[in-house]
């Protein structure tokens, strides 16, 4: 075995029962005997030389390419123990912080975010073909971290509970409110708040895709007339707005664009505003998004820390009302799009190929043991431009919750007893 990677091994894995066939097909076993046994095979010498010198890159990128194998477990069971052993220091060796810090002297160009490279990075991943996210998401296409108010709620309980607990931070509390949703993704945020609270709907996104998607669902919900839904780059929107709302879509601002970001939505938005941003987040210091996850799923993508946060929208001059932390949601929502797609797997397949499957299972398996035992959480941050532009304690909050949960409760038996007729029909 490659003396640099068995070095990582024997520092790295100490609980568990974890064993790598090198490509000499000898096996060695590293742990405390613990859980079940996993096993990997590395299939070329090269694919060994790889890894030990860049894991963080390029044990996903071998993988995809089938320089190794998984021959016991799953790669979710080979992440879930690497994560939980590492802890935050998966790249604890010296050779790895250094890669680590050229990264982030660079992340300036990689993150350099303009409307064209933005509308580049979107495409790359947002306008995959519609069948792929069919299999995996929800009805409602919802593709980020869902709200889980029960531990055995379904996924499509728990994104319509994430759309509510955002709608009552809106306070969306009187009819033809206007309303931004910067990144709109399929249109299912602004449907909700035009549908429920009778909001006029402005939804931007730079995918074609989405864009399509989401205007027909807008004209089969008949709401067109209530949610517009553009190509368009957020800091091309015309205000004033209400309220401004996005989801899953700071991500992917990059860095160097925070100032700008938060003072145009400081300039659309009404004196007497509300704004949620709902984006994933590191409770520690500012780092790095891995390496795999930038160079093939979401290139440009940055995941910030609280600190880099808030300090470019205390420069904007909006005022931060408050702060939650969703905490083991998104591993959850994770591990649901993960079997759903694994369930699937040979329609992704067809789809695409071997590869992308391959691909797309690390990234779900990564980002899933991310969320459980390193350092990202779902920040939902919400901002106005003066004190009193809300009511000074939250009850407001549960109360529109409770209110819109009955609505969709009652929304949805209704659903199910018009599906009952037409089946009976």
């Amino acid at each position: 075995m490659n003396r640099i990677l068995k070095y990582y091994l024997d520092t790295l894995i100490h609980t568990g029962t974890f064993s790598v066939i090198d490509a000499d097909g000898k096996l060695e076993t590293w742990g405390d005997g613990t859980g079940e046994p996993l096993v990997v095979r590395f299939n070329t010498r090269a694919a060994e030389r790889a890894v030990a010198l860049n894991p963080s890159l390029k044990f996903g990128e071998v993988y995809m390419n089938g320089g190794t194998d998984v021959v016991e477990g799953t790669m979710y069971d080979v992440l879930a123990l690497i994560f939980r052993n590492a802890g935050n220091h998966v790249t604890s060796r010296p050779w790895m912080r250094a890669i680590e810090r050229m990264r982030r002297v660079a992340r300036g160009i990689v993150q350099y975010n303009t409307p064209r490279r933005a509308r580049s990075n979107v495409k790359h991943h947002y306008d995959l073909s519609s069948q792929l996210y069919d299999l995996f998401l929800d009805e409602d296409r919802q593709y980020s971290c869902a709200y889980f108010e029960r531990p055995d709620a379904t996924l499509e309980e728990a994104q319509i509970a994430k759309k509510r607990h955002i709608a009552a931070k809106l306070r969306l509390d009187r009819d033809d409110l206007r309303v931004l949703d910067i990144g709109c993704g399929w249109g299912g945020m602004g449907l909700y708040l035009a549908r429920n609270l009778s909001a006029n709907v402005v939804g931007v996104t730079l995918s074609d895709e989405q864009l399509a998607i989401a205007r027909q669902r807008a004209e089969e919900a008949g709401l067109a007339d209530r949610a517009e839904f553009r190509l368009q780059d957020y800091r091309k929107t015309e205000g004033p707005f209400d309220r401004i709302v996005s989801v899953g879509m700071f991500e992917h601002v990059g860095v160097g664009f925070y100032d700008a970001y938060f003072s145009h939505c400081s300039k659309i938005l009404k004196d007497d505003g509300v704004m949620l941003l709902h984006t994933i987040g590191r409770y520690d210091r500012p780092g790095n998004t891995n390496s795999f996850i930038q160079k093939y799923i979401f290139p440009g993508g940055y995941i910030p820390a609280l600190s880099e946060v808030m300090a470019a929208a205390e420069r904007s001059g909006l005022i931060v009302s408050d702060v939650e932390v969703l905490r083991i949601h998104y591993a959850e929502t994770l591990k649901h799009w993960r079997e759903r797609f694994l369930a699937r797997r040979e329609e992704a397949k067809a789809l695409y190929d071997e590869r992308f499957c391959r691909m797309w299972e690390f990234y779900l398996a990564a980002s899933e043991s991310a969320f459980r035992w390193q350092n990202l959480v779902v920040f939902q941050l919400q901002f106005t431009k003066h004190l009193d532009a809300l009511p000074i304690t939250r009850g407001y909050m549960s109360a529109e919750e409770d209110r819109l949960r009955q609505l969709d409760e009652t929304g949805a038996e209704n659903v199910t007893k018009l599906r009952g007729r037409e089946a009976a029909e």
